[in-house]
């Protein structure tokens, strides 16, 4: 018996070895190789208090200077973000506080996986749960939640692949995608909420193999941006398609930035913005899954086509 425990002992070392090498981002540089966005910093964001870590969503306001961010165990921060030749050279935290429902109170897992985040023109902040799934608004930075509806047919998406990527757009119209795509299937379901109105799922979109849906916003462009996530034996790779939506589907899907393996973490929160310069910024912020070895990255990359 005591081999047998000694051998799985081991087995599960090697596997959590495997594990951590994967999803350590590896240090070199980024190649730019003519895609429309080029890598503009990465950013070794620390902190040492417990509920640092897991980061999941991330909005930045309309000049970059100001952001918000999720946890996946409901933890939302606000701070803001010093550049020195457009790059990203230090982070403040203002204010950190654990989200609560509508009646005030903390909510334990599978409630509290917050996943996406999405910042609306009235300073609004939209966050989806995965696990529970569902969608809460929060009107301020002390607010209860609000529930602005939910689709029963969320209920059948998995507990670990569910409502990971949240957008708004400029009349108000909320966006979200599942991450988890039945076998065999190739669209993701998209669900959409016009103000005032229950949610609908007018449409799919196209996937490619192995890269799921993780975030989502809004660009000064009125097009919408995804990020998507690739995860091999090697480690993570990360796509970011950017695409017109109307009423019945998308068009003009363009890939942006699709990045080699193990050039960064798992990058699941995205924000884009435009920079004093009239360029598209795209930054990203990495999940560690909380383990204190991993390093947080909030990445940027810039639009030059």
């Amino acid at each position: 018996m005591r081999k047998r425990l000694a051998v799985a002992a081991a087995t599960l070392g090697i596997a959590a070895l495997i594990l951590i090498f994967s999803w350590w981002p590896r240090a070199s540089a980024v190649p730019s190789d003519g895609q429309p966005a080029r890598h503009v910093s990465t950013y070794v964001w620390q902190d040492a208090n417990d509920w640092f870590g897991g980061f999941s969503g991330l909005e930045l306001t309309s000049d970059g200077a100001a952001f918000y961010a999720v946890t996946d165990r409901a933890y939302l921060v606000r701070g803001s973000i010093t550049r020195t030749d457009g790059q990203i050279t230090a982070t403040t935290i203002d204010d950190h506080r654990q989200l609560v429902d509508r009646n005030g109170n903390t909510r334990r897992f599978p409630h509290d996986d917050a996943e996406g985040l999405a910042l609306d023109g009235q300073g609004r902040l939209f966050v989806s749960f995965e696990g529970a799934q569902r969608i809460l608004r929060y009107d301020d930075w002390e607010a209860n939640a609000r529930w602005p509806s939910y689709t029963r047919a969320w209920r059948a998406l998995h507990i670990n692949g569910g409502l990971e990527a949240v957008a708004v757009d400029a009349a108000g119209t909320l966006y979200t995608l599942p991450e988890g795509v039945p076998r065999g299937a190739y669209e993701a379901l998209v669900y959409r909420r016009h103000p005032q109105q229950k949610w609908q799922q007018p449409f799919t979109l196209p996937l490619d193999i192995g890269y799921l849906p993780v975030g989502a916003d809004f660009g000064p462009d009125e097009r919408l941006y995804l990020l998507e996530r690739k995860l091999t034996t090697l480690g993570f790779r990360s796509r970011i398609r950017a695409m017109s939506v109307t009423e019945d589907g998308v068009r003009d899907i363009e890939t942006v930035l699709e990045t080699p393996r193990r050039i960064h973490g798992n990058l699941e929160g995205l924000s884009v913005w435009q920079d004093s310069d009239g360029r598209i910024r795209l930054t990203m912020i990495s999940d560690n899954n909380f383990w204190r070895a991993l390093p947080t990255h909030i990445v940027e990359y810039v639009l030059i086509n």
